[in-house]
């Protein structure tokens, strides 16, 4: 194995990728697999590269030195050599204006070119006009300088190879301008690929494991059902106070029953029919690291509205559909059996997968660790989507489902001719959340369960077990612990649902919008900080009052569902504290990896916007 050429820490002079143009780089780490470097630029913007696209300072002066000292004599015979040797000696003669002639249309052609550049430089006019800031608080210098640096160097090289090009003057002129902006746009879009490409192969290999590595990891996979079983057996005890001791353990025989699996099996066959139908659009997801997109079909609404139908026909030929509820611990042990055996599925197949289609955060090696995040980033049999498909349809719509099991058993249970006004604010809120979703899938395609995590047993016994048995905990928690509220207190907590609604649907649809068409006349109001890699982060509207306002939403709403509950105990306001857990995670798993990408853009957004989540506290 070859030894390493340049130590972490030093400065080198690392080659742009598509280009010839060498930059000043800061070696940050090598890889002894791939032999690729990881180096960083002047603007915090870092790429792998092949020890041959790097170069130590010193060759790059000595190189120097040697040109400035060249004969310039040899340099004159050259150029002599060049010309035609059936010009007339009066064509010699006039070599000198010529050469003047020359420098003057040379500098002139070089001036035409910056002014090209300043479209792309983050002038005031230009500033104003992508997101309505001027110059001195939006301006990316770095990046503006970096382009000019890359552009530049190629419209001399042209130049100098057209310099002696035999048509007219005229043409020749009209010619360079068209190269000129021509090769602007071409460069750019050569060094956001290459860029991309780079920071894609870079990450192939997971170097920063989360949740706590292979000990944490294998400690959830036993822990996350446990849990689930704990809440379960908590709500059915008369007082589910916390500090009492945990209830006994059912005998094992009582936690599985066959017909229950059974019905768990063709919930989700049945839902996996809704989705093979050929209704509602197709759309393409975002970019692979190999820039293929997979096509996504978008139906999950008409999923949900056909789910509708088949229960209401059930309920009309007298189904007892509150059976969800006498056997709700049954059907949670039968959904973690189902998710664990898929997990399993998911990792063996994932062994033959080609490598660009692993999962960046969930390609380390380990086996307990790859297992629990996901090896496979998009696994798919056939047009078959398993982890899209089980992100909204089998949990969530399930969610609703056992939701209405339980309002049915409470009316059965107490005898009562309609529910509680409890469980209507219950079932409301929560029936609203989960159609909004629905109806707004295709925005999932962007999240990070879709971009970035590997489809395993996190996410596998996340979508079909603690959604819908640990998100339902609160009518689950009524049914046997009934709390009476009055009307002012329903309407308070109904407004500081519709408060929380309003801004997460907001400010998703803010983010959603701003990212199909930034340029969109509605979107003029919004002002944003370019980045290097051509995107912008909005630092107006939702998105700057908080990082992560979409966030602060559901965490509202979270408190609105768990209030109808009372305060007589906390296991009803266990998904509100737990909530809070997953998101503060979630936020800093995105503030590494946008700082990874964004580089310095990032660090003014956070500039600008110091909270988090909680306006003033976090």
């Amino acid at each position: 194995m070859p030894n390493r050429r340049f130590a972490d820490g030093e400065v080198v002079m690392g080659r742009w990728p598509g280009s010839v143009l060498y930059y000043e780089v800061q070696v940050t780490s090598y890889d002894d697999v791939s032999h690729l470097y990881t180096v960083k630029y002047k603007d915090g913007t870092e790429l792998a590269l092949k020890e041959s696209d790097i170069r130590s300072q010193s060759s790059f002066r000595q190189r120097k030195s040697q040109s400035s000292s060249s004969s310039p004599s040899r340099r004159s015979s050259s150029r002599s050599r060049s010309r035609s040797p059936g010009r007339p000696a009066k064509g010699r003669r006039r070599s000198s204006s010529q050469s003047r002639e020359h420098k003057d249309d040379k500098k002139k052609t070089i001036s035409e070119t910056n002014l090209v550049l300043l479209v792309f430089k983050p002038s005031e006019n230009n500033t104003r006009r992508y997101n309505g800031e001027p110059e001195s608080t939006e301006r990316n210098d770095t990046s503006s300088i970096i382009s000019e640096q890359k552009l530049k160097p190629d419209l001399e090289i042209a130049r100098v190879l057209e310099q002696y090009s035999l048509r007219p003057r005229k043409e020749e002129k009209k010619r360079e301008e068209i190269y000129s902006e021509k090769k602007i746009f071409e460069t750019k879009k050569v060094i956001e690929k290459a860029s991309l490409k780079s920071i894609e192969k870079a990450s192939s290999k997971t170097k920063e494991l989360e949740f706590g590595g292979r000990i944490g990891t294998f400690t959830l996979i036993f822990f996350l059902p446990a849990t689930v079983l704990y809440l379960l057996l908590m709500c059915k005890q008369d007082d589910p106070s916390l500090m009492n001791f945990p209830p006994p353990l059912p005998a094992l025989e009582s936690l599985w029953e066959a017909r229950v699996f059974g019905v768990f099996l063709l919930w989700f066959f049945l839902q996996a029919l809704f989705y093979l139908l050929p209704i509602g659009k197709v759309v393409e997801g975002l970019p692979l690291s190999n820039g293929r997109k997979l096509q996504y079909r978008i139906n999950g609404f008409y999923a949900f509205v056909m789910t509708a139908a088949v229960i209401g026909t059930l309920l009309y030929f007298q189904f007892e559909l509150h059976y969800l509820y006498d056997h709700f611990l049954q059907f949670a042990v039968a959904a973690a059996a189902f998710s664990m055996v898929l997990s399993i599925y998911l990792y063996i197949r994932s062994l033959k997968a080609p490598k660009e289609e692993l999962a960046p955060g969930g390609n380390s090696g380990y086996f307990v660790y790859d297992f629990f995040t996901g090896h496979e980033l998009n696994p798919r049999i056939g047009s078959f989507d398993l982890k899209y498909f089980c992100e909204l349809r089998p949990g969530l719509i399930g969610w609703v489902v056992i939701n209405l099991a339980m309002l049915l058993a409470e009316m059965k249970i107490h005898n009562q001719s309609m529910p509680s006004l409890s469980m209507i604010l219950v079932n409301s809120f929560q029936l609203l959340y989960v159609v909004d979703a629905l109806w707004n899938e295709e925005a999932v395609l962007t999240t990070m369960d879709i971009t970035h995590d590997g489809f395993g047993f996190m996410l596998a016994f996340g979508d079909l077990v603690w959604v819908p048995f640990v998100y339902s905990l609160q009518a689950f928690y009524l049914v046997g612990h009934p709390t009476a509220i009055s009307w002012p207190v329903a309407a308070a907590i109904t407004i500081l649902n519709c408060v929380g609604y309003y801004i997460f649907r907001s400010a998703n649809s803010q983010k959603n919008s701003f990212r199909r068409n930034p340029a969109d006349p509605k979107l003029a109001y919004l002002k944003s900080i370019p980045t290097a890699t051509g995107k912008g982060l909005l630092v107006t509207g939702w998105w700057g009052f908080v990082r992560h306002p979409n966030y602060l939403g559901d965490i509202i709403m979270a408190l609105a569902w768990s209030l109808p509950c009372g305060f007589n105990h906390i296991l009803p306001y266990f998904y509100v504290i737990y909530f809070i857990c997953l998101l503060v995670h979630r936020e800093a798993r995105d503030e590494h990896h946008c700082k990874q990408k964004y580089g310095l853009a990032w660090e003014r957004y956070c500039q600008r916007v110091p909270y988090r989540i909680f306006p003033y506290i976090y």
